[in-house]
């Protein structure tokens, strides 16, 4: 995971740059047929399980708008066996996320979401303190799901201390 934040005090604005890579032992097609069930009712890509799942009122096709959770935007790119891009549909969010596939090898293909936006206001704030944290939780629990589709020893990534905490602080109350 790559991460770079920087806050430019003259404009008040922050650029980052978040990246998340995991290799696959399998072919490029067996990839494929996990992302193209994203945002479906049997998403094989994302940990529904533990997340919010992805929501896109037209499915996988640019236009379509939906979010996970409180973060909302639209697909502006989508390459069926390549990558899908999201378009941040939020005040202060400006910039996109994306879902990378490319093969390595015949029998290794790497998965890679990459968030490249620049934050401003409140946002910044909502970024470093809580969304940052909690995306990184989110998308390493994805690629878990992605790699455990093919493996007998089933990979956990650990949540850090911050994230237990903020997942339990934004509970939604039960009724």
């Amino acid at each position: 995971m790559d991460n770079s934040n920087q806050y430019d005090y003259s404009t008040k604005k922050m650029k980052v740059i978040n990246i998340h890579k995991r290799e696959i032992q399998q072919p490029k097609t067996e990839l494929v047929k996990l992302f193209n069930t994203l945002a479906t009712d049997n998403d094989l890509m994302l940990a529904t399980d533990k997340w919010s799942p992805m929501k896109l009122d037209n499915g996988l096709q640019v236009g379509s708008k939906g979010g996970h959770g409180p973060i909302t935007y639209f697909v502006t790119d989508y390459q069926p066996e390549k990558s899908i891009t999201f378009q941040f549909d939020l005040t202060g969010f400006n910039g996109y996320h994306r879902f990378d596939i490319n093969e390595l090898e015949p029998k290794k293909t790497e998965i890679s979401h990459i968030i490249d936006m620049t934050t401003t206001g409140l946002a910044t704030l909502k970024w470093m303190l809580a969304i940052r944290w909690l995306h990184n939780a989110y998308i390493e629990d994805a690629f878990d799901k992605v790699e455990n589709q093919f493996t007998k020893d089933k990979k956990r990534s650990e949540w850090s201390w911050w994230v237990k905490t903020l997942r339990k602080v934004m509970k939604p109350k039960k009724k």
